[in-house]
Parts: C-alpha cells; sequence; structure tokens
C-alpha cells in the first residue's frame, strides 16, 4: 500500500492550518484495473477530527475490501462555515483529478462520515451544485460531486433533533434565527442531483437522534433517490466500528452489527461491482 499525504489548498489559513488529506492506495494490479475511492470525513462536532476514532480504522477496513481510501483533515470552528465544506469539496476533486494517476475509476468516488463528518459529507453532497459555494466552472463539471455517500450515525438537522452544538460550532453564533441554520439543515438540501446514500444509526444514540438519519433518508425517498438505512437497536454515539478497544473483529454487543460490511456490500451492487 502506498501511503501520503495531499494538501487541498494552495497555503496554510491565517491560523497556520493546511487541510490535507491522507491517501491510501492499494497496489497496482492491471488485471482489476480502476478502483472505487472512499473519502472519510471523520466526527468531532466541527470543534476537532477524530481521526483516531473514525478515520484510519475506516480507512484500513475499506482497503481490506479493495478500495482507495484517504481521510480528509478538514478546517473546524472558529473558521468560517464554509471553509469544512471546501475542504471536503477538494478532497473529491483532488481524487478525481489524479484518477488516472492514482487508479481510481472518477465515476466511483464515495464519501463516508461520521458525525459532524456526516454532516459534512452530506454537504458535499447536496450543496455541490450550490452557487454560493462553488464556481461555475466546478458546478459545470461537476467535479466536487461525490457519486455516493456513507452516512453513519449523521449531523443532519438544525431542528429539534439537532445536536445544537455542532451547528453552534459550524456557523459561529447561537442564533438559530440566522439564514444559516436553515441553510445547513441538510434534509432541506436534498434535490434531484443528490447521490445515493447509505445511512446507520442507533436509536439509543443521546447525542445526535436517530431522527437525523430518518430525515435525511425521507427526503432522498421523496426525491426518489436510492437509499439503504440500517437503525440499530443499542449503543449510545461514536460507536465507529462498534467493536472492543484493540479487538477489532470482537463485536462491541452480543451481536455483530455488520454496517461495515452492509455499506461494502451495498457500494459494490450500487457500482455493478459484485460477482455473479
Amino acid at each position: 500500500m502506498d501511503t501520503f499525504m495531499r494538501n487541498l489548498a494552495n497555503e496554510p489559513d491565517e491560523e497556520g492550518f493546511m487541510p490535507a488529506m491522507k491517501v491510501y492506495l492499494l497496489e497496482k494490479n492491471e488485471e482489476e484495473g480502476v478502483r472505487p475511492m472512499v473519502i472519510i470525513c471523520p466526527g468531532g462536532g466541527y470543534s476537532c477530527v477524530v481521526e483516531n476514532w473514525e478515520g484510519e480504522r475506516i480507512a484500513m477496513a475499506y482497503a481490506a475490501a479493495g478500495f482507495h481510501t484517504a481521510v480528509v483533515d478538514y478546517k473546524v470552528a472558529p473558521r468560517d462555515y464554509r471553509q469544512p465544506l471546501r475542504d471536503a469539496a477538494a478532497a473529491v476533486r483532488t481524487c478525481r483529478e489524479n484518477a488516472g494517476i492514482w487508479q481510481v475509476d472518477p465515476a466511483k468516488i464515495i464519501i463516508c462520515g461520521f458525525s459532524a463528518g456526516g454532516h459534512l459529507a452530506a454537504s458535499v453532497s447536496t450543496l455541490w451544485d450550490s452557487a454560493e459555494f462553488f464556481t461555475p466552472e466546478e458546478i459545470g463539471s461537476r467535479i466536487c460531486r461525490p457519486d455516493a455517500s456513507i452516512l453513519c450515525y449523521p449531523v443532519i438537522t438544525s431542528g429539534d433533533k439537532a445536536h445544537k452544538d455542532s451547528f453552534v460550532k459550524l456557523i459561529g453564533s447561537d442564533d438559530e434565527g440566522l439564514p444559516e441554520w436553515r441553510e445547513m439543515s441538510l434534509e432541506y438540501q436534498v434535490d434531484d442531483q443528490t447521490p445515493p446514500a447509505f445511512l446507520w444509526h442507533t436509536v439509543e444514540d443521546s447525542v445526535v437522534p436517530v431522527e437525523n438519519s430518518m430525515y435525511y433518508a425521507t427526503a432522498l425517498r421523496e426525491h426518489h433517490l436510492p437509499f439503504e438505512l440500517h437503525i440499530y437497536p443499542r449503543g449510545d454515539h461514536g460507536l465507529s466500528l462498534v467493536t472492543q478497544g484493540l479487538s477489532r473483529t470482537k463485536p462491541m454487543f452480543g451481536r455483530d452489527y455488520g454496517w461495515m460490511k452492509l455499506s461494502i456490500d451495498w457500494i459494490n451492487e450500487l457500482f455493478g461491482l459484485c460477482q455473479a
């Protein structure tokens, strides 16, 4: 496996932070050809990026399934709310621009996010064609549009079931009357051009209520877009692979929730990669 860092901006911001992604490329295999790419956005409530819990371990799991992967280190508070979206979109664009060199299939780029990172992944999926955030050239070429999303206990809504602190950190204000609060409530941003999604959540999530995933799935349904939604009974927020500590093959609960395998099967089915 070839592992390297790739910057996502031309220069660091005024505080010296350079958004970047760690890329994990599987060895080139001319017989197998190009592979899908899974871009991972760890969570952290837009106050940090918890790469140690929702980054590399997720990348390794998808790499084991035969996908190239990347983990994004994006800007968080107190930076402007447009910045993390631009960082994640830059990751999609960079993977597509380097598809030939990296043996990535440019039509099979999946963005995966956890918690606030799920909000970021869903933001790129719904706002990639917004003139407020992207240039006419970016929108016309569709270069920042993911081909699918995987949303893991995502922050979606700014309404009654919101994780309010994520929105405060993202927008920089607790004034829910600001237009940005509704604009970044992503169940309202789904349209016919939103890519398919795989979602999972738990009923017991006390931080980001399960309704967040349900609202997004409902919006996809209303637009007749493909999606798969799994709601599990047990477990609080931030389950990652739902495995125990150092033993990543042992389920956290007695039952294996198996969302990772289900999402891999979903990707393979969505893109016609299943073997007959």
